[in-house]
């Protein structure tokens, strides 16, 4: 069904991006080129495009590390001994949470390994975890890793929340209703807020008030979340959640990654957590004392010096959003997304038999920037000719293909490109 209030013109496309009050942020990240001919990137969803000045950051750090040597952790305006502060505080808006719930190291699945160890706590009966099916391989992996290291069978102990049978997106009445099921078994709920395969945004304010209402922690995995749709972390009430930063975030290949924990546990003297140096109370740091201290913030999760290099490519990134403002950005994020949406929607209309299923949810609420696209026919002969054509998405077995355009460079005008382009291929074959 076609949106109204769109006209699927270049013209119409143009005039989105005049009036569109954050289009000069397009210009401040490198865009690839093939054969000096830009390239439509949709891939926000797996790597964030890399902002003109990372460079510039990264050199800051450079220079001062042939300068001080180490006294560069205590030296300057921008002493590495602080730099954690400067990103926590654009995370805290993006993410809904105070500064201090958020801490900046490792990466991804490093640090939902390290949650688990205060959040899942087998006990007796309670040993199980429900997750979402299809959840990204890391995620599994870590999940039936962890569990065996408790010397469990993940096959009895890990419980998977199925989509029903011939459809893609799983039901939130079924994953309350396994909360509910199995709540005297279960010990952690643990799903992402965005599914990486269907773009399905899955409602964690639900799926954290039903865990708790049994005394289960929920946790989640916020990879293609941060950065792409709201979120209230703290008002929310959720335990834990982790996220990486070079998706949406634009910091970069392997970029350092993050975690949020509710204050509620960071004076918590009962919970169990892995220590390290970093993590130690800040005034008894330089002591070098036997007994672990954690800081009394998320920062007391901390283990090892963080790459103050990483740190500076997300500076470089979360620059852009302070500057660009959060909000406005949702704005826009809404009122593309809507857009692609119609080009697509477009599509199917103009063709004798549909070709593309959009297995992402339609309803605003449980989608971000991602649309998933099933393939019907001709799939990875339509996803190879894309990419001959200056279009970067990526694709994923059996049959679809992913794409996210995103507000900070994407244009209207990109995504009513990409639609002739696919209306053309489809036409063709």
């Amino acid at each position: 069904m076609l949106q109204t209030g769109f006209n699927n013109s270049i013209e119409f496309a143009k005039k989105l991006d005049a009036e569109d009050q954050l289009r000069r942020f397009r210009s401040h990240f490198l865009i690839p080129c093939v054969k000096g001919r830009e390239q439509i990137y949709f891939l926000g969803n797996s790597l964030g495009l890399q902002p003109r000045h990372t460079k510039e950051e990264i050199n800051v750090i450079l220079d001062q590390w042939a300068s001080y040597g180490v006294e560069g952790f205590f030296l300057g305006p921008g002493r590495w001994l602080d730099f954690h502060e400067g990103l926590t505080r654009p995370l805290a808006e993006i993410v809904g949470a105070a500064p201090h719930e958020i801490t900046v190291m490792n990466q991804l699945t490093v640090n939902l390994h390290l949650m688990l160890v205060s959040f899942y706590r087998p006990v007796g009966k309670r040993r199980k975890i429900l997750c979402e099916a299809k959840a990204f391989p890391s995620d599994q992996y870590m999940l039936q890793t962890h569990v065996r290291h408790h010397g469990l069978d993940p096959d009895e102990v890990i419980i998977e929340v199925q989509p029903p049978k011939g459809e893609h997106v799983i039901r939130e009445e079924d994953i309350l209703q396994a909360i509910r099921e199995h709540h005297d078994e279960l010990a952690l709920a643990l799903f992402s807020g965005v599914n990486y395969y269907t773009g399905q945004v899955f409602d964690m304010r639900a799926v954290t008030d039903a865990a708790h209402e049994f005394g289960i922690p929920a946790g989640f995995d916020l990879a293609h979340a941060v950065g792409n749709i709201s979120l209230e972390l703290h008002n929310w009430n959720v335990d834990f959640a982790c996220w990486c930063s070079y998706k949406y975030l634009n910091s970069g290949p392997g970029a350092v990654g993050a975690a949020f924990i509710h204050e509620r546990y960071h004076r918590d003297k009962n919970i169990e957590r892995f220590g390290g140096w970093w993590g130690h109370d800040k005034d008894a740091r330089f002591r070098m004392e036997k007994e672990f201290m954690p800081i009394g913030t998320a920062e007391g999760w901390q283990l090892s010096t963080p790459s103050i290099l990483l740190y500076a490519a997300h500076k470089a990134a979360l620059d852009m959003f302070e500057e660009a403002g959060w909000d406005n950005l949702l704005t826009k994020q809404k009122l593309l997304t809507d857009y692609f949406w119609f080009t697509l929607d477009d599509i199917n209309a103009s063709t004798s038999r549909q070709v593309i299923n959009l297995i992402t949810p339609r309803e605003e609420r449980r989608r971000g920037c991602q649309v998933s696209m099933f393939m019907l026919n001709s799939g990875k002969e339509i996803f190879h000719e894309l990419t001959r054509r200056g279009v970067m998405v990526d694709w994923r077995e059996p049959n679809v293909v992913r794409a996210a355009p995103v507000p900070l460079y994407n244009s209207f005008e990109d995504v009513w490109t990409f639609g002739q382009i696919v209306k053309g291929i489809i036409q063709a074959t």
